[in-house]
């Protein structure tokens, strides 16, 4: 598999989805190693500042994939929405960040392969993840071979459905038809109580979750779920699809 992690790390890869620098204390206060760090998680997540990412690299020392995302809203970006999410790109590269996170959908809903190998070529030096805009292409068979082909080293979905518990179906096709060709991340709903059984229905080596803890208003992620999660997948491993 692409970036499979030394020996001492568990064989199922769980990235973390931390809203802000808060979260991603929790989340290695919890033994986390990877995140990826966004903001305005009520939107599906947006950019996060350059001091945010900066802390979590330097201060923190997680593998920090950055997501690219200047607004809520479609994945449809005009030359001066691209000229930005290039910009912010080059900027999580300069603050030594670990990947991107990035999804560009065509109005017809399928992946605009231009812009997705506009942003391959700027992140030259980082892993770059194809986001849940997947989640919304109209063709998902044909969608990942175009990702692949633009040289994304990852696919973050739910099986093109709200939550990842109920696209398992497809999360098991799509690791089929991926065959190592790049990794396929389950997202969206993933909790301590089912990540066990959606790994061995799928065949996943990779999941992401939020792990999301509400007080007063405040949205984080919380460290007792994360140290949970990371119980469960050190224990699981996944069966063939």
């Amino acid at each position: 598999m692409a970036e499979m992690e030394m020996n001492s790390k568990p064989i199922v890869q769980v990235e973390i989805c931390c809203n802000s620098v808060l979260s991603a204390r929790n989340a290695k206060s919890g033994g986390a190693y990877r995140i990826e760090l966004c903001q305005a998680l009520g939107e599906g997540g947006t950019t996060p500042s350059a001091a945010a990412i900066e802390y979590c690299v330097k201060e923190l020392n997680l593998h920090t994939r950055v997501l690219i995302r200047p607004r809520g809203g479609n994945f449809c970006y005009d030359n001066e929405e691209m000229r930005v999410i290039l910009r912010d790109i080059e900027l999580a590269h300069r603050l030594c960040a670990d990947a991107v996170v990035v999804g560009f959908l065509t109005p017809d809903g399928d992946i605009d392969t231009a812009k997705t190998k506009e942003a391959v070529k700027a992140a030259e030096g980082m892993g770059v993840t194809f986001h849940r805009a997947f989640d919304e292409c109209r063709n998902p068979s044909d969608a990942l071979e175009r990702i692949i082909d633009c040289g994304c080293q990852k696919l973050l979905t739910s099986g093109c459905m709200p939550t990842a518990i109920e696209g398992a179906a497809t999360l098991k096709q799509l690791v089929r038809q991926a065959n190592r060709r790049i990794d396929i991340i389950g997202a969206s709903g993933i909790t301590t109580s089912n990540v066990e059984s959606l790994i061995m229905d799928t065949g996943l080596y990779e999941v992401h979750a939020s792990l999301k803890h509400t007080v007063n208003g405040l949205t984080y992620t919380d460290t007792g779920q994360v140290k949970e999660l990371l119980r469960i997948t050190k224990n699981t491993k996944p069966l063939n699809p």
